[in-house]
């Protein structure tokens, strides 16, 4: 099982945060802080696992991680888990950012956080891995992007429905005015329209 899911970056800022089990909030950012610290030190010509900090779970669990350019991507897994397939899996998450950042960086993590999150979902749910094709991901990523646009095309078109009908009020307002007192002299409706707020200026 993943335990946790982090990126941060060369100065052990976090990108990325998604615990699938319950830390408090103060624990999480040791834990954090602990993982940084464990992995900043290491080479890069070394193996990409190691036994985790002592908060996470110690020898019980292992460090997963990749190191991209000034971004550290991290699972956090019990015995369970293949480190060669969490690297992997780390590979094929890198990846699929890449495809709907076009060269992801930093700032796309930083801009777009609810979409990575729904990346990582994809990916993994629960801390168990779902889905490691990249053209399945792609495609449900894909359809969910359809959706959102099509939401946002009916609530544009909404507005637009409401926009002419508020137009209409005036009018609607006159005529009904005139059905309730037929013999009251009523202005035109082009006179309303014309009316500025100077018209309501003191004498």
């Amino acid at each position: 099982m993943i335990k946790a899911c982090l990126i941060f970056n060369n100065h052990g800022k976090p990108r990325l945060t998604k615990f699938f089990t319950y830390f408090p909030e103060e624990e999480q950012q040791q834990i954090i802080r602990e993982t940084f610290l464990l992995l900043s030190k290491r080479e890069d010509s070394v193996c990409n696992f190691l036994e985790g900090g002592k908060l996470i779970g110690g020898s019980d669990f292992r460090l997963v991680y990749r190191h991209y350019a000034t971004l550290y991507f991290v699972f956090c897994v019990d015995s369970s888990e293949s480190e060669l397939g969490i690297l992997d899996l780390i590979q094929v998450f890198v990846e699929t950012l890449d495809r709907c950042f076009e060269n992801v960086c930093e700032l796309d993590l930083i801009f777009h956080m609810d979409k990575v999150h729904y990346i990582l979902q994809e990916i993994v749910m629960g801390g168990m891995v779902v889905e490691t094709n990249q053209t399945e991901i792609l495609t449900h990523i894909e359809a969910q992007q359809r959706i959102e646009k099509q939401e946002a095309g009916v609530f544009r078109a909404k507005r637009v429905f409401r926009a002419k009908r508020m137009g209409g009020a005036p009018a609607r307002a006159l005529s009904a005015a005139k059905s309730i007192a037929p013999n009251v002299n009523l202005p035109k409706l082009s006179d309303l329209q014309n009316l500025s707020l100077s018209s309501f200026k003191k004498m």
